[in-house]
Order: C-alpha cells, then sequence, then structure tokens
C-alpha cells in the first residue's frame, strides 16, 4: 500500500474521532492537534515524511 498526502488526513481524522470517543476532555486539544497537522500537511510543510 502507497501512503500520499491525499490517504493522510483521512487517517489523523479518524485517529482524532478515536481519541475524541474515548476521551471527551481533551477535545480541544485534539481539534487543534488536527487542525495544525492538517494544515502542514496541506502547506507540504511535511516533505520530510518521505511519503
Amino acid at each position: 500500500m502507497t501512503l500520499t498526502v491525499a490517504h493522510i488526513s483521512p487517517i489523523i481524522s479518524v485517529i482524532a474521532g478515536v481519541l475524541i470517543l474515548i476521551m471527551p476532555r481533551l477535545l480541544n486539544f485534539i481539534v487543534a492537534l488536527f487542525l495544525i497537522l492538517n494544515g502542514l500537511i496541506g502547506l507540504g510543510l511535511l516533505r520530510w515524511l518521505h511519503i
């Protein structure tokens, strides 16, 4: 399986959703982290991942 940038955002979304279900008190932190990572991926600033 080849992962591309298009695959990373949905994977992060699923992980964030599961964490919110498990620990609802961390909702603000998880959403903020998701938005930051999604923005960095979208801007292409995480090219060091070689994905």
